[in-house]
């Protein structure tokens, strides 16, 4: 088999087979194939585009190109939980003991946040003590003990994504669909579990900017799932604004906590009651959505779900008394309350800008090198929607930075004032 006839074989848009994606991902892994005839075939991919077959091969081969969790011997239906990124999504450590809580096992890798999205480890570790790098089978002993770990990911799962996306990253090929499905659902698959939900932001502070493009990706990789006889259930969700009223990585769990006492933002427990509801069915443990939305509600309300949380972090050596108390959690020296300038009502809220924000304030690394400050971040006081006051409170910025500035005026103009109500967009599409 011959790479070049690969590369010509997909430049004139013809359909690549299992045998040659094979080849082509085998041979690249190995340093046979170089970085230049990739690079070509990649474009070539991005142009052409890949049928739902192809797809599932490439997914599958990228899978397999390394080791394959085996979490067999974990009594049920192993479940995951994937978001797409986006601002102030603190979901999964939200989602994972409320589902755990009713007898779900959610065994969940995680990786770190890069530029305006925050990363669930990064959320973890501002924790003290909580350790992300558990070996397989205390990971394995953890989900089986108490329903849920969350861990950094295996550096030796899929190896052929590591490869690839670091040549997509700088050969413009980023944003082709069958290579950014192949690359989450590769991972999401070699970690082992049964049953998959996605969930596909769209909007500012999202990958994917428009509602259409998140649909096409969500279909693909429920469509995946599909081929390679798995459970995939994708939502389609909004990020033009952010989720909840948190952005910045201790800020974030407290919000966990707050949302996990039933004390939480709407947007945000309406999320992981909706799509906890979504994991309990795939898990088997509930024949429908509403049965589970009942008891996911109920265990917000009786302690459960908190409870399961505090576990999961003592399991993994989190110092709980910053749980129990959460004014513990270091805060930054710096506060700086930004006001309306007006009356009206909160017309737009751009999360992008708020993420980027929150990184420049020390929330976030634009390099993986970067060292984050836990307590950087900021606190919203408005939403879209939300009715606001001349003098009026819209957010508060948390830094340890003193040039903060620029970033004070860029956040302030990330809110606009309209002087009629706005309704905001709370639509969510389940695709399955």
């Amino acid at each position: 088999m011959d790479i070049i006839e690969i590369i010509e074989k997909k430049r004139d848009g013809n359909v690549l087979s299992r045998e040659e994606i094979h080849y082509f991902i085998s041979e690249y892994v190995s340093g046979e194939i170089k970085d230049y005839q990739a690079s070509a075939l990649l474009m070539a991919i991005y142009i052409r585009g890949m049928n739902d077959e192809e797809t599932s091969y490439l997914t599958e081969e990228m899978r397999v190109s390394g080791d394959v969790l085996d979490l067999s011997d974990i009594p049920g239906v192993k479940v995951d939980k994937h978001s797409t990124g986006g601002v102030g999504d603190k979901v999964s450590l939200i989602l994972g003991p409320m589902i755990a809580s009713l007898g779900a096992h959610l065994a969940k890798m995680s990786g770190r946040g890069l530029g305006h999205t925050g990363g669930t480890l990064d959320k973890l570790e501002s924790i003290p003590g909580m350790r992300i790098n558990l070996t397989e089978e205390e990971f394995k002993s953890q989900v089986k003990r108490i329903g849920i770990s969350i861990i950094g990911q295996n550096e030796k799962l899929v190896p052929a994504d590591k490869k690839l996306y670091a040549l997509r990253d700088v050969t413009g090929t980023v944003s082709a669909i069958p290579l950014i499905a192949s690359s989450i659902m590769s991972k999401k698959l070699a970690s082992g579990t049964d049953a998959i939900l996605l969930d596909v932001k769209y909007g500012s502070g999202a990958f994917m900017k428009t509602i259409e493009d998140a649909k096409k990706l969500a279909i693909t990789m429920v469509n995946i799932g599909k081929q390679l006889n798995k459970d995939v259930k994708a939502e389609v969700t909004d990020m033009s604004e952010p989720l909840g009223m948190a952005i910045g990585n201790n800020l974030e769990i407290k919000e966990v906590i707050k949302t996990l006492k039933n004390e939480g933002p709407q947007d945000l427990t309406e999320l992981c009651v909706d799509s906890g509801a979504i994991l309990l069915k795939q898990a088997k443990i509930y024949d429908s959505e509403e049965e589970a939305k009942i008891h996911l509600r109920e265990n917000l309300k009786n302690g459960k779900a908190f409870n399961k949380f505090l576990e999961f972090v003592e399991a993994q050596g989190g110092d709980t008394s910053y749980i129990l108390n959460p004014d513990k959690f270091p805060i930054s020296k710096n506060i700086i309350p930004i006001y309306s300038q007006k009356d009206g009502y909160v017309s737009k809220l751009d999360a992008l800008t708020i993420g980027i924000s929150s990184m420049k304030l020390g929330g976030g690394r634009e390099t993986l090198d970067d060292v984050i400050d836990m307590s950087a971040g900021i606190i919203l006081n408005k939403k879209v929607g939300d009715k606001v006051k001349k003098g009026e409170l819209l957010c508060e910025l948390h830094t340890n930075k003193e040039d903060f500035e620029e970033i004070k005026e860029n956040v302030f103009n990330a809110f606009e004032i309209s002087s009629k109500a706005f309704k905001k967009n709370n639509e969510r599409i389940l695709i399955s």
